[in-house]
């Protein structure tokens, strides 16, 4: 029997999570937006197959260390001014994805303070490494 991708990652994997992280990030293709740096809050979670996610002796090195979701995230907006949270999802997504043990990656932007009649407004994008199922 074969699976759907999404019911594969479901059954084979841990997920790990890193939610509503705060980060002072150079964003926006708007001038009021480029004049100083806006909160962003992402949300992210890195499917691991249970293999390269079950530790066995309760080592962090038996893990994905949730550092190093945080470690991608700051490297990214060190490097500069991006315009859209598209192209700041999509490039973190691929750094994630990039980890040998990690197998799909859901991540979301959120800027909160760029109009006062919402509570925010944001990008979400799902990738996944090829897979044989």
């Amino acid at each position: 029997m074969t699976l759907d991708p999404l019911t594969y990652l479901a059954l084979t994997c841990r997920r790990i999570f890193l939610r509503d992280h705060v980060v002072s990030v150079q964003i926006g293709a708007h001038d009021f937006e480029k004049e100083q740096a806006q909160r962003v809050i992402f949300n992210v979670e890195l499917f691991v197959p249970y293999h390269h996610s079950t530790p066995k002796a309760d080592q962090l090195a038996e893990v994905v260390d949730y550092d190093f979701v945080r470690k991608v995230i700051a490297s990214r907006v060190r490097l500069g001014h991006v315009e859209l949270q598209e192209t700041l999802c999509d490039e973190l997504a691929s750094s994630l994805l990039a980890h040998p043990q990690v197998q799909a990656v859901r991540l979301s932007s959120c800027k909160p303070d760029v109009y006062p009649d919402c509570q925010g407004v944001g990008v979400e994008v799902f990738r996944m490494k090829e897979q044989s199922l």
